[in-house]
């Protein structure tokens, strides 16, 4: 909870106000993000005007290059023009003029090549060699080479092609005649423009004829008119020039013709793939950068003339587009563009390290502030740690702090009386919550509430669910004391003449005095219980209520007269009241909550006894037996048991488990719990056996008509149907004996089963007819088809494919089971051939019904594990899971021995046992007898499969007597001698098979 302290400067003593701090704090931080953002703001603003400069700056610089690359080409063209050379009519005449040409060259980087064009159609041009790929190829020139000259002469309309290579001193290395080599420069661009009008020209970009380089021709026609000189520049030339200017990493400055082909860039030449038909084909402005400059071409014919900003590609660019005069040509233009990210990022830069500043100096000013606050705070961090031990329920040390703040001071006083308060209301409180009995809750909240109120006496009563009626049920007087109050009358909240108790519930007060002649009147029971009454009192009540603000119960205390509760005091009262009455809420649905689980537990046990006759109350037996004899081990002094004992959380687990130990059963069939004959399941299949004999019958006598209508003697036949007939009710009479189960099946009556299921007898209709999908699932044969041709002869007793029940997945137990359980699981879920069923040698269950039943255990562990019982009750699954283990380990599921097992689950062992022996209402057998069931039991003591030392105990206290008195019937209660039975040494001559029979009966019937 967030505590708001609010400090007075007092006379003579220092006040200190913390918002001071913030504010100045916060001040700082204003100031410093202001003037940052100012700086940054101002840093941008120059930045863009600078860069604005620098575009102009490079558009002047690339606008004076271009003009100097143009005019010193032109001016060279104009001198050459004047030269003999334009004159020279023979190849010998114009190598002459070599000199010249080399020394325009040398002067002039920029030039790839001058040329002349004569009107005859012959043709001169002189180039630096260039080792480059494409020149090589073209040439294939010789090592040394400085200077390759290309000569056509025309004669007589034929066309002589020369290459020439020469030294860097003009020697000549090789002469090449060139018939291939045919050019007409007459039919060239740059020609007939200078043809066309005076003075020099400038022509588009275009690929060069002999190199197939790209770049510009600038021409001019001589003064004779009989040729034209003229220069090529090649375009990387201008673009060197260009990518002279950097800028920012990702600025781009390009240089375009006026059709806005693309003719240079600082990133580098365009693309020269696109050549059609031998014409070059310059990439535009979007097919070189769309993204960026193609935007900028958008916003130009807005801003024709100006710097501006624009978006593009995410970012903001500032862009410029100017023109650029060419001498002879049409105009080029200039592009620019830059990222602002890139041309801010010195701002951005300045920024940051303004910031840091500000940061640091902000750090430094805050921890200086916090300093000086800390050491005017001190005491108020004496009173934190205070506060801190108290949250942590720390009362161990008094409150003292050293201070000159009056409001401290008296901080620390309060704080101290509310520790010894809180202090002594947690106490108070875990003490209540502490009580889990409800009877003695209600006499520790009296109590309590009389010891810190100094009360004479004190009483609660308990509303009922209507809230109209109180009922007392403890008071203390004095230091006399009452438990629960039954006998008197309770308190009627709509009674005409209302109680001072309910009167002041109905108004809401605490606190009221009464006069003796009240509290004779209103309080007469007092006396009437043995206490007396003062004379006049004061009346101190509390309501009791939940968080629903439903009335749970009334507390009233009476104070001697002229005594009341002070403000602190009563609220006190009334906070631990609202604890008392939390306890008191809890206990009573701790209670309600444990009632209601009794009740199903009872229900699902007094379920499962209801649902087979053959448990009868089995579930409601075991827990009286199991708690009688675990009430004795608790009892007795001496013996192995002297120091056992339970408390109530284990008397609880116990009972619970009792009552729970067989729910599995709800999960065992009934068809197998009910089994009373080894063909029966949901019915008893003897009937149809019986109909078999009856059809086998019918079939004696029908063949024996048969042989009377075909001759034979009637007097002869009547012998043998009689006999066939005896035989027949014979054999079923011995199949029928054989279904009861009631005695052991020995080999030769195995025998005579198998020879009766030989019999055969004729089924005509298809018996698939009129039953379910999974039993013609069953019925089914490999070959997908259940019946081939009727009628068929069926055997009188058989087991066929249909009546083997497979075991699914979710039947399966793997030996690493998560419960650890060591059953041996049957391939099957059920067997119901007709003679497995028949030959079963002891009783009516199969194997697989025997483990069905025998499940039971399984199902019950499994179910009580996954309930989520309290700490207390972690312990009800082994209990409940244990009664059929053995001491010997022989038992099931889990193959316990009796270490492994807990006491109470080898008690319920016992409990278990007994009642099966001994209960009457099972319809499958009679009860044993009182001597019986210790004789049976006794064997299995000796047997190692029940707890010899219990079973004595059970003997020796008489808790088997207490139970036979109360659930056997008398003629079963008979004399009992147990001096064998209690002496370790005993030994009994009668462990013959009838002791062996009535074990097995044990297994079976529990």
């Amino acid at each position: 909870m967030k505590v708001t302290m609010t400090i007075k400067k007092a006379p003579r003593n220092i006040a200190f106000h913390w918002h001071l701090a913030y504010f100045f704090v916060g001040l700082m931080v204003f100031f410093a993000l202001i003037s940052t953002w100012y700086f940054q703001s101002a840093t941008e603003r120059l930045l863009l005007i600078q860069a604005r400069e620098s575009f102009e700056s490079i558009n002047r610089s690339a606008s004076s290059q271009v003009n100097e690359i143009y005019s010193n080409a032109a001016r060279s063209i104009e001198l050459l023009a004047e030269q003999r050379l334009m004159r020279a009519t023979t190849l010998k005449e114009r190598l002459d003029s070599l000199p010249y040409l080399v020394t325009a060259l040398r002067s002039q980087a920029s030039l790839a090549s001058i040329y002349v064009g004569y009107e005859n159609g012959d043709f001169f041009q002189l180039r630096p060699w260039r080792n480059e790929a494409a020149l090589q190829t073209h040439f294939q020139a010789p090592p040394d080479t400085a200077w390759v000259a290309q000569s056509i002469e025309m004669a007589q309309r034929e066309s002589r092609g020369t290459y020439l290579f020469f030294d860097q001193n003009l020697q000549l290395l090789e002469r090449v005649s060139k018939d291939d080599y045919f050019f007409d420069p007459r039919q060239r661009s740059w020609y007939q423009s200078a043809k066309a009008s005076a003075g020099v020209k400038s022509g588009q970009p275009y690929v060069f004829f002999s190199t197939g380089k790209v770049g510009v021709s600038i021409s001019q026609e001589t003064g004779n008119r009989l040729a034209v000189v003229g220069a090529d520049v090649r375009l990387e030339t201008i673009a060197s020039r260009l990518m002279e200017h950097k800028g920012t990493p990702d600025s781009r400055f390009l240089l375009l013709s006026a059709q806005q082909e693309v003719m240079a860039s600082n990133k580098g030449l365009p693309d020269l793939s696109h050549v059609v038909d031998g014409k070059l084909i310059l990439p535009n402005l979007s097919q070189f950068d769309g993204r960026v400059m193609g935007v900028l071409r958008d916003q130009y014919a807005q801003r024709k003339g100006s710097v501006f900003s624009f978006e593009a590609a995410g970012d903001i660019w500032e862009g410029m587009i100017r023109t650029i005069s060419v001498p002879g040509g049409e105009e080029l233009q200039f592009w620019a563009a830059a990222p602002h990210a890139e041309l801010l990022a010195p701002a951005i830069a300045v920024r940051n390290q303004s910031l840091l500043i500000n940061a640091t100096l902000l750090v430094l000013g805050v921890a200086l502030a916090m300093l000086l606050a800390r050491m005017a705070s001190r005491p108020l961090v004496q009173l934190n740690q205070e506060a801190l031990r108290i949250a942590r329920f720390d009362f161990s040390q008094a409150i003292k702090v050293s201070a000159r703040i009056t409001e401290i001071v008296e901080l620390a006083s309060s704080m101290d009386k509310m520790k010894t308060t809180i202090e002594h209301f947690l106490d108070l409180s875990q003490a209540l919550a502490a009580e889990t009995n409800f009877q003695r809750l209600l006499l520790r909240i009296v109590s309590d509430m009389r010891t810190l109120t100094q009360a004479q006496g004190g009483m609660i009563f308990l509303a009922d669910p209507s809230e109209r009626q109180l009922d007392l049920v403890h008071m203390q007087w004095d230091k006399q004391q009452s438990g629960p109050i039954v006998s008197l009358s309770a308190l009627d909240r709509a009674a005409e003449h209302l109680h001072p108790i309910v009167q002041m519930l109905d108004q809401q007060q605490e606190l009221q005095t009464l006069s003796a002649e009240q509290v004779s009147r209103h309080f007469g029971f007092l006396s009437a219980v043995g206490y007396h009454a003062c004379a006049a009192a004061t009346l101190v009540n509390l309501p009791l209520k939940n968080k629903n603000g439903e009335l749970l119960g009334v507390l009233a205390l009476l104070l001697p007269s002229g005594q009341t509760l002070s403000v602190e005091l009563l609220a006190f009262a009334r906070a631990l009241s609202t604890t008392a009455a939390i306890a008191l809420n809890t206990q009573r649905l701790v209670e309600e909550q444990k009632t209601l689980m009794n009740a199903f537990i009872e229900l699902l046990a007094g379920a499962i006894d209801a649902k087979s006759a053959y448990t009868g109350g089995h579930c409601q037996r075991v827990p009286v037996l199991t708690t009688m004899l675990a009430e004795a081990a608790c009892d007795i002094e001496n013996g192995p048991y002297a120091d056992f004992n339970l408390n109530e959380d284990e008397r609880e687990a116990l009972r619970i488990a009792c009552w729970l130990h067989d729910c599995g059963k709800i999960t065992t069939p009934e068809f197998v719990v009910d089994k009373a004959t080894k063909l029966e399941t949901l019915y008893d299949r003897i009937h149809e056996v019986r109909m078999r004999f009856e059809v086998l019958k019918r079939d004696a006598q029908l063949a024996s008509l048969q042989a009377q209508l075909d001759g034979a003697d009637a007097a002869t036949l009547a012998p043998q149907l009689a006999a066939a007939l005896a035989e027949l009710d014979e054999d079923f009479a011995f199949v029928a004996h054989c279904n009861e189960g009631g005695e052991f099946m020995a080999p030769e009556k195995i025998a005579r089963l198998q020879q009766i299921a030989q019999r055969t007898w004729l089924r005509t209709l298809d018996d698939n007819l009129g039953i379910s999908h999974e039993e013609k699932a069953r019925k089914s044969t490999p070959e997908g088809r259940s019946e081939i041709d009727l009628p068929v002869l069926e055997k009188l007793l058989a087991d066929k494919s249909e009546h083997l029940h497979q075991r699914s997945a979710r039947d399966q137990m793997a030996a690493d089971n998560e419960w650890g359980f060591q059953m041996k699981v049957p391939e099957l879920l059920y067997n119901r051939g007709e003679l497995y069923n028949l030959s079963v040698a002891r009783g009516t269950l199969s194997e697989e019904e025997r483990y069905k039943i025998n499940e039971h255990i399984v199902q019950t562990i499994i179910m009580l594990e996954k309930l989520p019982f309290p700490r207390h009750l972690r312990l009800v699954p082994e209990i409940a899971g244990g009664h059929h283990e053995k001491m010997d380990g022989s038992g099931y599921p889990k193959r316990l021995k009796k270490d492994e097992m807990s006491p109470l689950a080898r008690m319920m062992a016992i409990a278990d046992i007994f009642e099966a022996l001994t209960a009457v209402d099972r319809p499958y057998k009679k009860g044993k007898l009182l001597s019986e069931a210790i004789k049976i039991m006794g064997f299995m003591k000796k047997d190692q499969h029940i707890d010899g030392e219990l079973f004595e105990l059970f003997l020796s206290s008489g808790v088997y007597l207490v139970y036979a008195q109360k659930f056997m019937r008398p003629e079963q209660i008979d004399s009992v001698d147990l001096s064998p039975y209690l002496k370790a040494t005993a030994s009994n001559s009668d462990s013959n098979s009838d002791s062996n029979s009535d074990s097995n009966f044990k297994v079976n019937a529990a």
